[in-house]
């Protein structure tokens, strides 16, 4: 498939949900090497969880920028022909009665 034929949406998301994977991974390989300190009893899946999110967070907003604003574009395109068709159909009715 080509990447003109994915919606911006869903690579953003797809990109988006790579970028957590991989810090995730990341993270997990430096707890299991002791680089980082391990959570305490069992809670080391949810630390790493948590700093997965927190520095994945800023890396998809840097990283993902141009993707974000296609998606954003796909968006108000949508939002927009919706609008259109609203006003459309309230004309009509408008029309009709």
């Amino acid at each position: 498939m080509s990447d003109s034929k994915i919606s911006p949406a869903l690579r953003y998301t797809l990109m988006r949900l790579g970028i957590f994977a991989g810090c995730f991974f990341a993270l997990w390989g430096l707890v299991y090497l002791r680089v980082l300190p391990r959570g305490l009893g069992d809670s080391n899946l949810l630390w790493v969880l948590v700093l997965a999110v927190v520095i994945s967070a800023p890396l998809s907003f840097v990283l993902l920028r141009k993707q974000r604003e296609a998606m954003a574009e796909q968006i108000a395109v949508k939002v927009d022909r919706a609008k259109s068709r609203l006003e459309s159909n309230r004309s009509q009715e408008d029309g009709a009665a």
